[in-house]
């Protein structure tokens, strides 16, 4: 395991919708919402909230909650071009990295976690955690997109899960 990098993760999936849709998927509340998280709001630069229906741009700022946690993430939109391409902080100083491109019927979402530090618990909690974390959140984003079906725990009697 001494060549295996800590600091990064990259993983993609393929799914059967339109490009423009999967972009929405990440850059709307009311979108990630059907997916990813319980709660999802946007604000400009200047702390004023954005519609669930708006997409996000570069330096607006985020404030997310899931399902059966108590955590809130918050962070920053630091690349958003409007079509495939997007990145914000998360977990600290990482950023994430969303890259879309149509590959035959397909969009293909490639997501990579970097700048992941190197302690013991940044490499269990981040490294490994959001690795697990991001794996069922993207088999949601497709099995939401193509078929309607949010695989996610939202009753707080099961908890942990595998779907939480």
């Amino acid at each position: 395991m001494e060549n295996f990098d800590w600091t990064k993760f990259t993983i993609r999936i393929a799914i059967k919708a339109k490009l423009e849709d999967i972009y929405n998927a990440w850059t709307q509340a009311s979108e990630i919402e059907k997916w990813f998280l319980s709660d999802a709001s946007f604000s400009d630069e200047n702390d004023v909230l954005l519609s669930k229906s708006q997409n996000v741009l570069r330096g607006d700022r985020y404030k997310w909650s899931w399902y059966l946690y108590d955590d809130i993430e918050k962070g920053t939109i630091t690349k958003a071009n409007g079509k495939d391409q997007l990145q914000f902080t998360f977990a600290g100083d990482c950023l994430v990295d969303i890259k879309l491109w149509e590959e035959f019927e397909y969009i293909v979402v490639e997501l990579t976690q970097k700048n992941i530090p190197e302690d013991e618990n940044s490499k269990r909690n981040i490294r490994l955690g959001c690795h697990n974390g991001w794996s069922f959140y993207l088999v949601n984003l497709k099995s939401v997109y193509e078929g309607g079906l949010d695989l996610r725990n939202k009753d707080n009697r099961f908890k942990p899960m595998l779907n939480n």
